[in-house]
């Protein structure tokens, strides 16, 4: 399995527009942080989970030329308003585009992208399948994926554990049975907004203190926000085999 880090930038992404911090300013390559998406390259499938804003820029940046399914963790728009953005690999693929989520994560993109389930199609929309999903583990091409249902304040989002790799994006809380089902993975990845204390995302504290119940063989943190502080200060404070992601990250997994 090959993991790509598409963005690990949270809704504004970094550097956020008007603001002149250090970390903003930096010009360190790995502050540069589009919005959070990864690519599963995995039995010569390819998925992606999340379709945020920036998800043609990281197509081409990343010289992707196939992609199998897209993969939702919740309806929030920086984890979707990219999907119009399939349309070459329905031309390329010369079939539709598989769409994995919750029925809430549907009904938004219904909503937000209606002209692609128009009764009366324009030519050259998107063509998706999607496929509802609930709370208990699906195959896509015949890989297993194992939702993890984590909440974002109150909102339900489903992170995901394919083989030894998880991946959970805007978490605050993880219930018990939920963090059940991540013990064991080899590799996990998180959300870290901030160091300071926020409603909906786990602070950097908080994320090590599930890293350290896990004990995965490694860990990286995303989801970051420009609060957080610069890519080079705030690795010095983790410990070993715990990471921050950055943007084009590449990890494997045998």
């Amino acid at each position: 399995m090959k993991i790509t880090f598409l963005g690990t930038g949270t809704s504004q992404g970094v550097p956020v527009i008007g603001c002149n911090c250090e970390v903003c300013s930096s010009l360190d390559y790995r502050d540069k942080r589009l919005r959070s998406s990864i690519l599963i390259e995995i039995d010569g499938k390819h998925f992606v989970i999340d379709t945020g804003p920036d998800f043609r820029q990281q197509m081409l940046r990343e010289n992707v030329e196939r992609l199998d399914a897209v993969i939702y963790t919740h309806e929030h728009k920086d984890h979707t308003a990219g999907l119009d953005d399939i349309r070459p690999f329905n031309f390329m693929q010369m079939k539709d585009m598989p769409v994995y989520g919750t029925r809430p994560v549907l009904n938004q993109i219904e909503k937000e992208f209606s002209y692609i389930f128009a009764a009366k199609k324009y030519p050259g929309v998107p063509r998706v399948i999607t496929h509802e999903i609930k709370n208990k583990p699906f195959e896509v091409h015949g890989v297993n994926f194992q939702p993890i249902e984590v909440l974002h304040y109150k909102l339900p989002v489903f992170g995901y554990r394919i083989q030894d790799f998880t991946y959970i994006t805007d978490a605050k809380s993880i219930s018990s049975e939920e963090l059940n089902k991540i013990k064991g993975s080899k590799i996990l990845v998180l959300n870290t907004l901030q160091i300071k204390e926020h409603l909906s995302h786990l602070t950097l504290e908080e994320a090590l203190e599930i890293v350290h119940l896990i004990k995965p063989e490694k860990a990286y943190f995303t989801h970051i926000s420009h609060k957080l502080g610069t890519h080079h200060d705030i690795e010095q404070l983790l410990p070993d085999q715990v990471y921050l992601a950055y943007d084009g990250l590449k990890i494997t997994l045998d």
